[in-house]
C-alpha cells in the first residue's frame, strides 16, 4: 500500500510516499481502507523532531476516514463494510479526566492514516456522521475532539455563554467557534487577518478583533459585556489582554502554545473574578462518541481549506507550514 512516511526528522520535505506493508488485523482490530485523512499542526511538529516518543521511520497522520475492509478475531462480522471515522488515540485509561502515561497517537508512536489502510482497535471505528462525505469526515477527530471537551468538559460552555475563541483560523479555533455557535452561545474571535475575520463572521462569529492592534481588548470588553469562556490557543500573546474582559466566574481553557511558553498575568484579574483556568488536550472515546453526535444532530460540517491527493500529501504538508488559512486540510485516498 501506498503511505506517507517520515524517515527521518528534517521538516517536511523529509517526509516520502512509498511502498509499504498492507497490515493484518490482529485479535480485536480491523483493517479500513481509508477514504480520506487529514492534517493538523501536530505533524509538523514531528517533522521537525518536536514530539515526544517519536519512533521513526512512522507513518504520518492521526486522523482518517473509510470503510472496514477486514476484521480480525473476536470482532463482530457486521462490521466489515461500514463507513467509520477513526477515534485517533489508544489506551486513554480508567480516568475520564485525563489519559494515561500509556496514552498514544497515531501517526507516531503509531502507524498513522495518511496510508490506503490502517489496523486499529475495533472500538476506534465510530460510524460516519450521516450527510458527511469522508473528506469532512476525515476533518474531524483530533481537532473536533479538542474543542469539545475543552468547550464542554472543561469550560462548561451553556447556551447564552459569552464566548472568546483566540486565533481562529486553525482547526481546532475553528471547531470551537462552530460548536459554540451551535450551543447558543455569542462567540467573539481573534485573528491576525482581516480577511480571517470575515470568514469567521461568516461562520457564526458575533464579533472579531485584530490582536495586533492597541485596543482591542477594550473593544472585546465592551461588545461582550465581559466573556464566561475563553478557548485559547496561543495564551501567551492574549493572556495579558483579555484577562481584564472576564466576567464573574470565567473559565479559561488553553489547548496550545502557539506564539511561546510562558504566560504572564495580573493575579488579581483572577482571584477577583474568581476565574478558573484549565488545560485540556485530546479526550476520551466518550467524548468523541459525544462529539460525532452533536456534529450529526446539529448538521454541522467541518470547514475543509484545500483538499488533496495522497501522491500530493507532502505538498499539503508544505501548504500547512506556509500558506494555511481557515479551516482543514484534507488528503482524499
Amino acid at each position: 500500500m501506498k503511505a506517507l512516511v517520515l524517515e527521518t526528522a528534517g521538516g517536511p520535505e523529509s517526509a516520502v510516499l512509498r511502498d509499504e506493508p498492507l497490515p493484518t488485523p490482529r485479535a480485536g482490530e480491523i483493517r479500513v481502507a481509508l477514504k480520506a485523512s487529514s492534517l493538523n499542526h501536530r505533524e509538523l511538529w514531528i517533522c521537525r523532531g518536536q514530539y515526544p516518543n517519536m519512533k521513526l521511520p512512522c507513518i504520518l497522520g492521526a486522523d482518517g476516514a473509510g470503510v472496514v475492509a477486514e476484521i480480525g478475531p473476536n470482532v463482530d462480522p457486521a462490521l466489515k463494510g461500514r463507513e467509520v471515522v477513526l477515534y485517533p488515540g489508544l489506551h486513554w485509561g480508567a480516568d475520564p479526566r485525563f489519559p494515561s502515561k500509556s496514552f498514544a497517537l497515531l501517526g507516531v508512536p503509531l502507524p498513522g492514516t495518511i496510508a490506503e489502510a490502517i489496523c486499529v482497535p475495533a472500538e476506534n471505528a465510530f460510524a460516519k456522521p450521516k450527510g458527511l462525505s469522508f473528506a469532512e469526515a476525515a476533518a474531524l477527530p483530533t481537532a473536533a475532539l479538542t474543542a469539545w471537551r475543552g468547550l464542554f468538559g472543561k469550560g462548561g460552555l451553556e447556551r447564552g455563554d459569552r464566548l472568546l475563541v483566540t486565533g481562529i483560523g486553525g482547526g481546532v479555533a475553528t471547531f470551537a467557534l462552530m460548536f459554540g455557535v451551535a450551543a447558543g452561545a455569542d462567540v467573539y474571535v481573534t485573528s491576525g487577518s482581516e480577511e480571517t475575520l470575515a470568514k469567521a463572521a461568516a461562520l457564526g462569529a458575533k464579533a472579531g478583533f485584530i490582536y495586533r492592534e492597541a485596543g482591542w481588548r477594550k473593544a472585546l470588553q465592551q461588545a461582550s459585556g465581559g466573556v464566561n469562556v475563553v478557548f485559547d490557543g496561543a495564551p501567551t500573546t492574549g493572556l495579558p489582554e483579555y484577562s481584564r474582559a472576564l466576567a464573574m466566574g470565567a473559565r479559561i481553557v488553553i489547548y496550545g502554545s502557539t506564539g511561546g511558553v510562558n504566560m504572564t498575568m495580573a493575579a488579581p484579574d483572577f482571584f477577583l473574578r474568581h476565574a478558573t483556568i484549565f488545560g485540556t488536550a485530546m479526550g476520551d472515546l466518550t467524548d468523541f462518541a459525544a462529539m460525532l453526535r452533536f456534529v450529526e444532530e446539529h448538521g454541522l460540517r467541518p470547514v475543509i481549506e484545500k483538499t488533496y491527493r495522497l501522491d500530493q500529501a507532502k505538498d499539503a504538508l508544505l501548504h500547512l507550514e506556509g500558506a494555511h488559512g481557515i479551516g482543514k486540510i484534507v488528503i482524499e485516498h
